[in-house]
């Protein structure tokens, strides 16, 4: 497998390809996924082709946004599949990727320890200082792609419900990250109540 090359490859595009308007879904975001894939695999104790195989997906689980908004995970999964070909990963790496990055859609569901990490990774911001201003960032993207545009009051209470609903998948996260999701949980609903 020619790692260096699929990344190449995919950050190359995603940085001059997406549209200006995906300030979530953005190359900031998958780079931002893939640091905390390589950490949590890390975490997990995967070995050095797991690793990469998780990383890889991180790279590519939002690639479909290229292409369209709606469904894009199958569309990166798609994508993931028709460019790593050529990157001599093997059709069963290809097939863990691809359901690696099927499992980052909305309720995520994973198996795998490689799905769980992916999943986490994907959402690790929930637990961060940084989880407002990401979360204002979804919150501006929905807005320009007309599929939602939510007062404040009310993308307060989305928020609330979907940290109070999550999880995360793996040990690693739950370390890491539950405490400072907790925090943010805490922090929306004093603003909630104002």
């Amino acid at each position: 497998m020619d790692f260096q090359s699929a990344r190449d490859y995919i950050l190359n595009r995603l940085e001059h390809e997406l549209n200006h308007n995906l300030i979530y879904h953005s190359y900031a975001h998958t780079i931002d996924v893939y640091r905390a894939a390589s950490r949590l695999s890390s975490l997990e104790g995967l070995s050095d082709e797991e690793t990469r195989l998780v990383e890889t997906a991180a790279l590519y689980h939002d690639a479909g946004m290229l292409t369209g908004y709606q469904d894009h995970e199958e569309e990166s999964a798609l994508l993931a599949a028709e460019a790593l070909k050529q990157y001599n990963y093997s059709p069963d790496q290809i097939e863990i990727i691809k359901d690696m990055i099927i499992s980052t859609r909305l309720p995520q569901m994973a198996s795998s320890t490689k799905g769980k990490i992916l999943c986490d990774a994907d959402m690790d911001y929930l637990g961060r200082d940084d989880f407002f201003i990401i979360s204002f960032k979804l919150k501006l993207e929905w807005q320009l792609f007309g599929i939602r545009d939510y007062s404040l009051s009310d993308w307060f209470v989305l928020q609330e419900n979907f940290l109070k609903n999550h999880v995360f998948l793996s040990d690693s996260a739950r370390k890491l990250r539950n405490e400072g999701k907790m925090k943010n949980l805490s922090s929306i609903r004093l603003l909630i109540k104002q």
